[in-house]
C-alpha cells in the first residue's frame, strides 16, 4: 500500500507517458509530410503552362488562318521518326511550289523544356534534319510550317511506338 501512495505522488516524466508521444504522433506526421511535399515541388519544378495565356487565346484566330491556308494549299505531310533523325515528305495537291526550309517544332504535352525546334533542308520532295535531343515516351505534338509561317500543319504522334505518321489537311474546311 505504501508503494501506491508512493507512484501517486512522484508520477512519472511527460517523455515517459505514452499519451504524449501518441498526441504528438499527427502534427509530427504532418511536419514530415510538409517537408516532403515542399522538396518535391522544388526539386520537380514543372513550370508554367504559358505565361501569356490571354495574348495565347486572342490569338487563336491567327492559328486557324494558318491551318485554313494548310488545307486551301491542299497540304499532306509524311512524318518518320528514326533514332536520332527526322523526315519529313511534304506533298501539295494544288500544285504549289513547297518551300526549301521547314520549320518543325516538337511539343511535349507537359514538359515545355524538351521542346524541340528544328529547321529542316529539302532534298527533292524530302526534307530531314538531325534531332539533337532523344524523345521520350509521350503523346508529341508536331507543327510543320513554312518559314513566312503563313501555313501551319498539325499532328501528334506517341512516340516511341508511331514512327511514321501522316497529316493531312484536308479535313480542315477554309472558314469565310
Amino acid at each position: 500500500m505504501n508503494t501506491s501512495a508512493h507512484a501517486k505522488h512522484n508520477p512519472n516524466p511527460w517523455y515517459k507517458e505514452r499519451w504524449t508521444w501518441l498526441l504528438m504522433l499527427m502534427p509530427a506526421t504532418a511536419i514530415v509530410a510538409g517537408g516532403i511535399t515542399l522538396w518535391l515541388a522544388i526539386k520537380s519544378f514543372d513550370g508554367l503552362v504559358a505565361d501569356d495565356y490571354y495574348k495565347q487565346g486572342l490569338a487563336i484566330n491567327q492559328t486557324l488562318a494558318k491551318a485554313n491556308a494548310a488545307a486551301e494549299l491542299g497540304l499532306t505531310a509524311k512524318v518518320k521518326f528514326a533514332a536520332e533523325a527526322l523526315q519529313v515528305e511534304l506533298a501539295s495537291q494544288g500544285g504549289s511550289s513547297l518551300p526549301e526550309r521547314l520549320l518543325v517544332t516538337l511539343a511535349h504535352p507537359t514538359r515545355g523544356g524538351l521542346d524541340q525546334q528544328l529547321v529542316m533542308e529539302r532534298s527533292g520532295p524530302v526534307y530531314r534534319a538531325a534531332i539533337p535531343m532523344a524523345l521520350g515516351t509521350a503523346h508529341w505534338k508536331i507543327l510543320l510550317e513554312d518559314e513566312s509561317r503563313s501555313w501551319r500543319l498539325t499532328g501528334t504522334a506517341f512516340l516511341p511506338t508511331e514512327t511514321e505518321i501522316r497529316i493531312d489537311s484536308s479535313d480542315l474546311k477554309p472558314v469565310d
